[in-house]
């Protein structure tokens, strides 16, 4: 069923329930400092320039006296580049606003020379690291989520879908944990795949040409969602010409049909990634009642 979208307002709320030793350490409210995910070549790696080597940027919070939680933030850009400054740098700060940790993924992608399952690999990679690092980084390791932007937020619903618990029997320690997110933030996101509304160029940079109809379908993430997806806070806009609002709706009907709880806004007015939203009527609310969930979810304070 086509669903068209003239300007609206909705909020919905559906309830139901080593490498320490490579880096060094990152002291609580020092600059972003940039580690890189593995300590060797990453999985699938081309080669070892630069492009090829995957990094998260760690900003913490001041100095708190208990644990915090943090948000692994990926970028938008389409699987083609990353909108690393208003989707990342941004994103981090405002993270360390509420007194959370940010930690943005610099991910592989087609500029890059890097298509699935390079992205994955490196955003779940992230968080197992945030984890394995959260004495260190003074992070509560049961408060870990994820917040992605247009494909980033692709990227996110795809890790929302597609996770494990670790391995306990791995040599790398980092392999050892969870990377299931603790939570889900998905902005203005791409996914579903194969569909009228969906956006094309991200789905030909990670997946390429004529690619295999099983591997759409399993990258399609609201045909992924189960009662084991983490919670989610989804928003979107009406108008938004890129990335149509189908995306979000689809995505979340399926967390509430399984009884995943889920908080969403679609905003009437606001372009394609806009980040936090400022002088937006409305969509720069957003931050705000993000920041008012994950309250409730005692993920910030």
């Amino acid at each position: 069923m086509k669903i068209i979208f003239a300007t609206l307002s909705l909020s919905m709320f559906f309830a139901s329930g080593a490498i320490d030793q490579l880096f060094g350490s990152v002291a609580c409210g020092a600059e972003p400092t940039t580690v890189r995910l593995w300590e060797g070549d990453a999985p699938g790696a081309l080669g070892s320039e630069e492009k090829d080597i995957p990094t998260a940027i760690v900003y913490l919070p001041a100095k708190a006296s208990a644990p915090t939680g943090a948000i692994v933030i990926c970028p938008g850009g389409g699987y083609g580049h990353l909108a690393i400054d208003h989707e990342g740098h941004q994103i981090a700060a405002w993270a360390n606003e509420m007194g959370l940790a940010g930690i943005i993924v610099s991910y592989r992608h087609r500029q890059r020379g890097y298509g699935h399952p390079a992205p994955l690999l490196d955003a779940q990679r992230a968080i197992r690291l945030t984890r394995q690092n959260a004495s260190q980084w003074n992070i509560d390791p049961n408060r870990v989520g994820v917040i992605g932007f247009s494909a980033g937020g692709h990227l996110v619903t795809t890790v929302l879908t597609h996770f494990d618990l670790g391995d306990a029997s791995a040599k790398d320690a980092i392999d050892k944990q969870s990377c299931r997110p603790d939570f889900g933030i998905v902005c203005y996101a791409v996914i579903s795949l194969g569909e009228i509304f969906t956006h094309g160029g991200s789905m030909k940079n990670l997946l390429g040409e004529n690619a295999d109809p099983e591997l759409v379908k399993s990258l399609s993430n609201e045909r992924q969602v189960t009662a084991e997806t983490p919670p989610c806070f989804v928003w979107s806009t009406a108008e938004d010409p890129v990335v149509p609002v189908e995306n979000s709706l689809r995505f979340v009907s399926a967390l509430a049909k399984a009884g995943v709880p889920v908080e969403l806004h679609v905003f009437p007015q606001g372009r394609h990634g806009i980040g936090l939203g400022a002088d937006i009527p409305g969509a720069s609310q957003w931050p705000s009642l993000c920041h008012d969930w994950l309250r409730r979810l005692n993920i910030a304070k």
